[in-house]
Formats: structure tokens, C-alpha cells, sequence
């Protein structure tokens, strides 16, 4: 409806230009273009009421400096990948060739490809279970902070700390010596590693590491099963002089014994004075490929198998003479790049986890107590509500840690050591190998950077139409 107080707005007006009784408003005067108005027609000021020269004037430091950290390197990295590595001779695409073609360089591409699959996956997976489970306890902040803190940590420091992490040696890698603590305590190690008979003894090598009789076993008759290759020094200080087994008629019995005694003065198979009982090994008679029966020699290192042993062979199984378990050789060539990825999981689900934190607490309560009403089990809702809800914030983290892994360098150069250091290769690793560290090829060098940041482009230009979509809502 129009009011009827504005002149012209349809309402009866008096003679005096407004309503009979009323004052006249005044017109407001408009900008007058023309050329007394002082303003030339055509140019535009912008929102900010700036001229637009002006505004390039104060982009033009940022504008060069982009220019010459950005793209100048992209241009010029381009131009010399199609030279040679001296630089003297144009040589097309022969660099790229052999990116494709050189066993040490398709490694890299592998492994990228396995980083850009496994690594954003898992961490994102593992940042979404610990933001969703922390919203239902009383230290979630706490736990949180802890998560979030290798953040703080460099790739250096992190990659060192993972050097001694993954280390052979239990008594100096933690994760060995977690391996091995576990091992040990349900599985015993031997007490004669590396122990095995004379050559010229009546045992010999079999299947498994283990050493089995060529003779069978008869009651009444001692079987004795000397051994060697095992120092005085490593024999347990409980250690007894050997003793001869007595025969028995109902039973096979014999001895184990270390058939050497310092200043080597004893006769071979033969228990001489000074000469050591092994005790704790077992003994198997094996008749048609089973054990029928086993013993384990006692400290005087004599045994006693019952009478249907008889007849069949003597066997000592590799349990008895295998070396300490160790644990497992994380940085060896088949584990050294998910033990690498591990380190990054451990430095990167912390970053996962406090976007999707802040994404889950704009997340509505009515819509899952609702779920919940309606019968909806946790699992239910989280993985029907909580998640397509959280989708945009998971496409976030996803599309960062891709192109963050791309060119993931520190950590494979620190923590992969040098003799595998070929099998957890990447491409960013491959670049430096082949400019400066060694390859002296700056024409292939320049051709990985390129291919790298093809790689890039694609992940970039998703996230930039992301971007845009979601500022257009």
C-alpha cells in the first residue's frame, strides 16, 4: 500500500504540493552527469570506492613475489625438463620416457600411489572414530590434546623418533621390544641356539632346521645324541657334568650332551670328564613321519622314551636350537612403507580428527535423538546420519591429506635406511635422488617435478570447485 505522506506516492496532494495542512518535502537532489557535474561519464569506481589502478598498484608487490616463487619455478622447471642433464641439449620428452621406463622410478610411482590411496583413508577414518568417540567421555579435551600433539612436531623430529622406534634391536626399538615381550611370553626361547651335531654323527639334517637319526632305537641299548657349536661361555651356569644313561629293558634312554670340553682333549662321541649336560631338549621318536613318543632330557642330560619308541628314529626339532626371536624387521623391505605410513597416520589423524571435531558440533542433536527414537541403533546413526552429515568436512581432509602425501619427502628419507631405502622410494625422494643426490640428471629431475604437479592439479582444481559450490549456497 502506498503511503500516503510521500509526494507522488498516489495520495490525494494539495496545491501547495503536499497534503492540504502539510509542510512540502523537499526533493532530494540526484548526481547529474554532465560536464559542469565533475565526474567523467563512464568510469566506474569499484565497491570499496577504489579506482581500480590504484588497487593493482598495492597488488603489484604480492602479484611479483607470486610470480617469482610460484611461477617462474613452475615455467622454468618445464623449460628444463626438456634438456638434457647438462642443459645444453634440447631433448623433448626423452626425460619423461624415462620416468616411465627406469625399475627405480616406477617404484616411486607405486609407492605414491599407495600412499595417496592408504594414507588420507586410514587417517581420516581413524580422526572420524576419535572425534565421534570423544564427544561421549568426560577427558574427550584431554584425549584430544594428545592426539592433536605430534602436530607441533616437525617432519624431521617425527622421522627420527620413528628411526628409533623401528629399530631391529628390542633393547633399543620400542616396537620390537613390544613384539618380543609379547612373543616371549607365550612362546619359550631355546637355551642352545645354534647348536647341531658332528658332521661325521649319527644325526643329520632334516626338514625344518631339526636333526634326526639315520639309526633306530632299540630298549636296552643307550642312544646317545651328542652335539657341538655351542660355546662354554653360552652354557647355562646351572649347568651339569653329563652322565651316561643307564639301559633299561622297557625303555629307549640315552643322553645330550656338549661332546667338547676346553683345550679340546676329549674323544668324540664319548662322555668325557668336564664335559657339559644339556638339559630341557626334546627328544621325538618319529616312526613313519609321526611322533610316536618324546622326552626331554633331564640336568644330567639323560632321557627315557617309553618301549614302543623302539624301532623308530630319534629326532631333535628346531625349537631346540633356534636363535632369540628378535622380532619383526619393520624397516625391511616388504614392511618399510606401511611402517613409514604409520609414522605419518600417527602425525596426521590428530589434524583429521579436529576438523571433523568442529565439523561434528554443527552437526543437529534433534536430528539424531530422533534416529534414535525412531529404533535407530549407534551404529545406525552414525553411519546413516552422522556421516553423510559430515560428508563435506571428510572431502576437506581427504582432498588435503592427497595432496599432502604427494609430496611426502622427510619421513621416507629419514626413516627408510639405506639399503631400503630403493623399496620405500616416492617420487619426491626420486626427484631429489635424481638432481642432487647422486643422479646429477636435472633434466629428469625437472620431468618428475612436472609429472608431480600434473598429479596435483587435478586434486586442486576439485577442491577449488568445491570451494566455489559451497560459497554459492
Amino acid at each position: 500500500m502506498a503511503d500516503a505522506s510521500v509526494p507522488g506516492a498516489g495520495g490525494p496532494v494539495g496545491a501547495g504540493g503536499g497534503f492540504s495542512g502539510a509542510a512540502p518535502v523537499p526533493a532530494v537532489p540526484g548526481p547529474v552527469e554532465g560536464p559542469g557535474s565533475g565526474r567523467r561519464p563512464g568510469k566506474r569506481r569499484s565497491i570499496m570506492g577504489t579506482r581500480p589502478w590504484i588497487a593493482a598498484l598495492f597488488l603489484l608487490p604480492a602479484l611479483i613475489l607470486l610470480g617469482a616463487l610460484v611461477a617462474y619455478p613452475i615455467g622454468y622447471t618445464v623449460y628444463r625438463s626438456l634438456f638434457n642433464a647438462d642443459g645444453d641439449s634440447f631433448v623433448g620428452l626423452k626425460n619423461f620416457g624415462t620416468v616411465f621406463t627406469d625399475h627405480g622410478i616406477l617404484t616411486a610411482v607405486r609407492n605414491n600411489a599407495i600412499w595417496v590411496v592408504v594414507a588420507p583413508t586410514v587417517a581420516t577414518a581413524l580422526g572420524l572414530v576419535f572425534a565421534v568417540l570423544t564427544e561421549r567421555v568426560r577427558w574427550g579435551t584431554a584425549f584430544k590434546l594428545i592426539i592433536f600433539m605430534p602436530m607441533a612436531i616437525s617432519m624431521l623430529a617425527a622421522g627420527i623418533i620413528f628411526r628409533l622406534v623401528y629399530e631391529q634391536d628390542p633393547s633399543r626399538g620400542v616396537a620390537n621390544a613390544v613384539v618380543v615381550a609379547v612373543h616371549d611370553t607365550f612362546t619359550s626361547n631355546s637355551a642352545y641356539p645354534g647348536a647341531r651335531p658332528r658332521p661325521d654323527s649319527d644325526l643329520k639334517p632334516s626338514a625344518g632346521g631339526s636333526f634326526t637319526s639315520t639309526s633306530t632305537a632299540s630298549v636296552g641299548k643307550s642312544a646317545d645324541l651328542p652335539l657341538v657349536g655351542i660355546p662354554q661361555t653360552n652354557l647355562p651356569t646351572s649347568a651339569r657334568q653329563a652322565r651316561p644313561a643307564a639301559p633299561e629293558p622297557d625303555s629307549v634312554t640315552g643322553t645330550v650332551w656338549l661332546d667338547f670340553r676346553p683345550g679340546g682333549t676329549g674323544k668324540p662321541n664319548v662322555i668325557d670328564p668336564g664335559e657339559k649336560a644339556l638339559s630341557g631338549v626334546k627328544v621325538e621318536a618319529v616312526k613313519d613321519g609321526k611322533v610316536i613318543a618324546s622326552a626331554t632330557s633331564g640336568k644330567d642330560g639323560t632321557y627315557a622314551l617309553p618301549a614302543k619308541a623302539a624301532g623308530a628314529q630319534l629326532r631333535l626339532p628346531s625349537s631346540n636350537f633356534s636363535g632369540k626371536y628378535n622380532g619383526i624387521n619393520w624397516l625391511g623391505p616388504d614392511l618399510v612403507t606401511p611402517s613409514i605410513i604409520g609414522s605419518y597416520v600417527w602425525m596426521w589423524a590428530g589434524f583429521a580428527m579436529v576438523l571433523i571435531a568442529a565439523g561434528l558440533a554443527g552437526v543437529p542433536r534433534e536430528l539424531l535423538e530422533q534416529a534414535r527414537v525412531d529404533g535407530a541403533g549407534e551404529w545406525q546413526v552414525f553411519r546413516r546420519i552422522t556421516v553423510p552429515l559430515l560428508a563435506p568436512v571428510l572431502v576437506v581432509v581427504m582432498v588435503t591429506l592427497m595432496i599432502n602425501v604427494l609430496k611426502i619427502f622427510d619421513l621416507v628419507y629419514i626413516i627408510a635406511p639405506g639399503n631400503t631405502q630403493s623399496n620405500a622410494n616416492v617420487l619426491a625422494l626420486q626427484l631429489y635422488l635424481s638432481s642432487f643426490g647422486g643422479g646429477d640428471d636435472l633434466g629428469v629431475g625437472s620431468a618428475i617435478g612436472v609429472i608431480l604437479l600434473l598429479l596435483v592439479l587435478p586434486v586442486m582444481i576439485f577442491n577449488i570447485r568445491r570451494l566455489r559450490r559451497e560459497g554459492r549456497r
